[in-house]
Formats: structure tokens, C-alpha cells, sequence
């Protein structure tokens, strides 16, 4: 049974609202506490309780509580061992299932919500500005969060060189040509149709004066230039991911192929075709042809991994069609530095990945294409240096490559490197944060907090979580609620206020719901309830924001040969599944996670055209 409802959670809720999850239980807290919280009082509180200081440390520690974890200056802003009790109570990790529970609830808000057939009129009759929401990115967080957003009660503009959304876990599909490009991607502008977009590259972050610095390539005819700007906000979210860490290795920038945006798979689709074309002409000896047509693949990551496992699908079922006399030249190498794939797999999955991708039966060698298995994982061993024609490990072999793909992980992009230096909070956190931007457990930036951090750039302090689609898709949605809901993010935990004020009170004006009424957001003439709310899942007392909390939903990586690893997670258990149950899942969840109708269908009908057609090997 366990089983069974783990498999419905995973299919219905990854399909669904990804965010909103929260901490923490429903605890008593005095009116004085409650008071403050709303007020964000700095002045000292009086402690009420008859308990001595030496008794209410034993009551935290009964709670499996540690004061030491509590920030000092969250401490001298509550005045008092209560407070510092109730922030300790609403951080506390929740079941799984309580989880769950609210993840359910979210889903049936967001259905609701879309069913409506009609938005608000995001225009502002009370002549009262709306609060300014910068957004900087295009990718999971970023687009979760648009998703949500009540953009008729902000002025939301998102920046970004790239005007789409890519759904990344295909790329490695999409540079075999398994799938196209374009089926994987979306416009940004149709996410939400009332936020704006700027085509432009965010190069510099004020947190002090509340602005951001842009570039934009502007072209008249042929000639193009740079120009500058600078755009004010008055909440900002840095969800912009991160980049390839290359390991400061020589000769990676100038000679590998990346697998981060669409430019790399159709740089990569474009150098495999090469491969094989220049080991076809008759001038290139045995050898050369070896060497050419040696692929190595480094990190075995599940980038790694879906990367060597489509493209030894493309030379196996392609292969005889096109270039039946090169196969047995081919070569594929998985270099790992650690002693295992998958790391972040169970075990018994680490091992059927290496023996999906090494010792599967092959069509080629009974067909008498090549003698022995093409494809190599070579773990323990790392890359101390690339030339243009060898990898240079750290055991002292060389290998000859035709085509180098790196895929060992990921490090952070200039921008946050220059933030971490401008927030006295983000140096200190430096050794934590390791190039990230650290926050608190409402994804504040720890130092700016009108300034929020999500995704791959971002992590949550003394709580890491994996640099995930999933996570930074949860944190979008997460964030999204807490803005469209009215919660005041200047306390020391976000609330919603019980007065009659709306979201505008951040840009300095009165409240009013978006038809220009004066009926408080959330109130009997505003907006309905949400159920997580009414049920008590997102909330504390009527008004605290619950932190973010991360449910995870399992991981998922394909291994080629029509096989995949499922790892699906119910609570601490996982149920696993391998080969083509582990297939099918893949393939369902990836088809279900696409962003719209437009692009199921799209990707759909090349699985299909691929399945009875074959892969377009043309190089344009």
C-alpha cells in the first residue's frame, strides 16, 4: 500500500502546484510574542513566564531545540526566550506527510485559480502605485514563480538575456536529436501576460539603493551596441542558476562542450555529425579514426549520464543506417573523479546504471558492427588537464578524444560572486555559502531583505538541498504564494496583516483590492482563503508564514535502451524501479512536467517521429 501511494503522490503532486511547503508545528505563543512578531519591535520584551532562564532552556532542549542555532540579532529583535522559542517551534522540520497534506491542498488552489475564466484587472483604479517585483531569470524558479504570481497586485518585470524557458533535464535528448529544440521551450511572455520582460543581462545589484544595472544589445541595421540601464525595484529575486564549474582545469573553456542551454546541444549535436564526417575521409588513418570517434564524457552526474546513455542510443540505432562501417572505431568514456555515478542514487541503482550503460546486449555485435561493449566508466580518476586532441588524467593516462563533453557540476555566475561581496551578511556566510547567496528560511537574502535568492544560486542557511529543478521549481512556487497573499516580508517572520492593509503598503500607499474597493486582501470581500490556509498547512495562528520546506519527490535519470532509474520517495523510504517500469515513469513524469499543452504535444510527436523515422543527422 505504501508503495501504491507513494507512486500516486509522486505522478499527481510532481504534476502539480510545486511549492508552497512549509515547516513547523501548531504551538501556543503568548499575545506579547504574537504583538511583536506582527510589529517587528526591536524594543525588549518582558518575559512573562514564571520559568527561570535555566528552565526554559531545558524545555528547548526537551523540544530537541538549540538556542545556540538561533541568529543573536533574531534573538536581541525578540527580546525574550518566548520568541526565540516560537521561531525555533515554527523552523522545525514537518512529517512528510503533513507535507504532503499541504501539497495537496496547494494543487487544489491552483486548479481552482486557473479555472477561473477571467483575471483581475491588473491595472490600479485607486492611482496608488503597486509594489515593483524584479525578477532575474527565465529558468525553473523563475518561471514557477511567474506561474503563481498575482501579477494585478505587483508591477512585475522579469530580466534575462534568454526570452524562454527551457526544460533542461532533455537538453542531453535534444543534442541527438531525439527531440527538438523548440519542443522544450517556451516563451517567457506567455507564462504570465501581465508581468513584463526585458530582453537584458543584469550586471550589477544595489541593495541599498534598490536597484539593478542592465545591459541590452540594441541593433539598427548592422550595427549593434551596448547600452545600460538601470531598473528600481522594491522586491528583487535573484533566481538566476548557475554555470559549468569547471575545477580552475586548463584548457576545459577552450575545449569542451557544456550541456547548460540550447546553444551547447546544438553546438554538441553539430560536433557529433563532425566526428563521424571526418572519420569518413579516406585520408584519415586507423588510428585517427579511433581518436575521432572517442567520445568522453566528464562527470557522472545525471547530466553525465543521460548524455553517454543518448548518445549511445543514436550510434546504436543510427549508426548501422549511416555510417555501418565506422561503429567499430567508436568509443565512449565516463570519467568520474568519485567512486561511484549517480551519487545522490541508492546504491543498487548506481550499479544498474553502470550496467546499463557498459553491459547491456548489443544489437552491433551480433549484427557483427563491433567486436566488444563501446562504452567505459572509468571512476576514481580525475581530469587534471584538456588539449585540443587528449584528456590528461590524474592517474597519468591520456586519453585521444574526438569530442569532449564536461559535466562535472556546477559553479556560481559573476553577478552572485559580486553580490556576496556587497552584503557585509553574504561574507560572513562565504565559507557556507561556497559562491552561493545564502538565505533564511523564507528565501531572504541573509543581509538584504527585500532581496530574495532561489534555485541554483541560492541556498538556505545551515539547510542544504540539492541544485535541483525540483527544488528551485518548489521555492518559486513557495515565494509566489507568500507575495499573491499578502504576507509582509519586513518582520522577522512573514505575515499576513490583520489590518486593513494590502500589499501596496510596501510602496508607501493605503491598501485596496485590485476591483478598488477597500475590503482587505484575504477578507470576506477580497480574495477566498486559500484551503492550506483554512486547514492550518501554510500558516501559523491565522498569519505566520510557515518557512519553505522542501518535499521531495524521488529523482529520476535515464540509462538508455529504453531503460531508466525511478527513485521515487515516500517519507524516508524510496520505492525504486528500474529498466522499462523505470522507463515508463521517466517518460510519464517528463511528459507531464512539460509547461503547457504546446509542448507535450510537441515532444510526444518526436518520440514518436524518432521511434518510426529515425534521428535527422543533417548538420544546419
Amino acid at each position: 500500500m505504501q508503495t501504491v501511494n507513494g507512486l500516486l503522490a509522486f505522478l499527481i503532486l510532481w504534476h502539480g502546484a510545486n511549492g508552497f511547503s512549509s515547516t513547523g508545528a501548531h504551538r501556543h505563543v503568548s499575545a506579547g510574542a504574537s504583538r511583536r512578531l506582527r510589529n517587528n519591535s526591536l524594543s525588549p520584551l518582558r518575559v512573562t513566564s514564571t520559568k527561570t532562564e535555566e528552565e526554559l532552556r531545558e524545555k528547548l532542549a526537551r523540544n530537541n531545540e538549540d538556542l545556540s542555532e538561533v541568529d543573536s540579532k533574531v534573538l536581541e529583535n525578540f527580546g525574550g526566550l518566548e520568541d526565540a522559542q516560537f521561531l525555533a517551534e515554527i523552523k522545525k522540520e514537518r512529517p512528510y506527510f503533513a507535507v504532503l497534506a499541504e501539497k495537496a491542498s496547494e494543487t487544489v488552489d491552483s486548479i481552482l485559480k486557473t479555472s477561473k475564466s477571467e483575471r483581475p484587472d491588473s491595472s490600479s483604479s485607486t492611482g496608488v502605485p503597486k509594489p515593483r517585483v524584479v525578477v532575474l531569470g527565465t529558468g525553473w524558479a523563475a518561471h514557477a514563480l511567474l506561474k503563481e504570481i498575482d501579477a494585478s497586485k505587483f508591477e512585475v518585470t522579469t530580466v534575462s538575456p534568454r526570452n524562454f524557458f527551457l526544460f533542461t533535464p532533455m537538453l542531453a535528448a535534444s543534442a541527438v536529436g531525439t527531440v527538438e529544440y523548440r519542443s522544450i521551450t517556451e516563451p517567457i511572455r506567455k507564462v504570465n501576460p501581465e508581468a513584463n520582460y526585458l530582453e537584458a543581462t543584469c550586471t550589477g545589484i544595489d541593495v541599498a539603493q534598490k536597484t539593478i544595472t542592465c545591459e541590452n544589445v540594441v541593433c539598427e541595421g548592422t550595427t549593434c551596441t551596448i547600452e545600460d540601464f538601470e531598473l528600481p525595484y522594491d522586491y528583487l529575486v535573484v533566481s538566476v542558476g548557475a554555470t559549468t564549474n569547471t575545477f580552475n582545469t586548463p584548457g576545459v573553456m577552450e575545449h569542451c562542450i557544456f550541456l547548460k542551454q540550447v546553444q551547447d546541444a546544438q553546438k554538441l549535436r553539430k560536433a557529433i555529425g563532425n566526428c563521424f564526417e571526418r572519420a569518413n575521409l579516406p585520408t584519415v588513418t586507423e588510428e585517427q579514426r579511433i581518436a575521432a570517434l572517442t567520445f568522453a564524457i566528464v562527470g557522472a552526474g545525471p547530466t553525465g549520464v543521460e548524455c553517454c546513455a543518448e548518445l549511445r542510443d543514436f550510434i546504436e540505432e543510427e549508426g548501422p543506417r549511416f555510417y555501418p562501417h565506422l561503429l567499430k572505431y567508436v568509443r565512449i568514456k565516463l570519467i568520474e573523479a568519485s567512486d561511484k555515478v549517480l551519487s545522490v542514487f541508492d546504491g543498487a541503482l548506481q550499479k544498474a546504471a553502470v550496467s546499463s550503460l557498459t553491459e547491456r546486449s548489443t544489437k552491433l555485435i551480433d549484427d557483427g558492427f563491433i567486436e566488444t561493449e563501446m562504452t567505459e566508466v572509468l571512476l576514481k580518476v580525475g581530469v587534471k588537464a584538456v588539449t585540443g586532441t587528449q584528456l590528461e588524467l590524474s592517474d597519468g593516462s591520456n586519453i585521444p578524444y574526438g569530442l569532449a563533453v564536461w559535466a562535472a557540476g556546477n559553479g556560481p555566475l559573476p553577478l552572485v560572486l559580486d553580490l556576496i561581496q556587497g552584503v557585509e551578511e553574504q561574507k560572513e556566510k562565504a565559507a557556507w555559502g561556497r559562491g552561493r547567496l545564502v538565505t533564511d528560511d523564507w528565501l531572504r537574502l541573509l543581509g538584504a531583505p527585500s532581496v530574495f535568492a532561489l534555485g541554483d544560486c541560492a541556498v538556505i542557511n545551515d539547510k542544504p538541498l540539492p541544485q535541483t529543478a525540483q527544488v528551485a521549481s518548489q521555492q518559486g512556487t513557495y515565494l509566489a504564494r507568500l507575495f499573491s497573499r499578502g504576507f509582509e516580508f519586513s518582520a522577522t517572520v512573514p505575515q499576513k496583516n490583520t489590518d486593513n492593509e494590502g500589499v501596496e503598503a510596501a510602496a508607501g500607499g493605503s491598501a485596496a483590492s485590485s476591483d478598488g474597493s477597500d475590503t482587505p486582501l484575504g477578507e470576506d470581500g477580497g480574495e477566498k482563503v486559500p484551503l492550506s490556509e483554512k486547514l492550518g498547512l501554510s500558516i501559523v495562528k491565522g498569519k505566520f508564514a510557515k518557512p519553505f520546506q522542501f518535499l521531495n519527490l524521488g529523482i529520476l535519470a535515464y540509462t538508455g535502451a529504453g531503460g531508466a532509474l525511478a527513485q521515487v520517495q515516500v517519507g524516508k523510504e524510496s520505492v525504486k524501479s528500474t529498466g522499462a517500469t523505470g522507463y515508463l515513469l521517466w517518460r510519464s513524469i517528463y511528459l507531464s512536467k512539460q509547461v503547457s499543452w504546446r509542448n507535450r504535444l510537441l515532444v510526444g510527436t518526436d518520440w514518436v517521429k524518432t521511434k518510426i523515422f529515425g534521428r535527422d543527422i543533417t548538420r544546419l
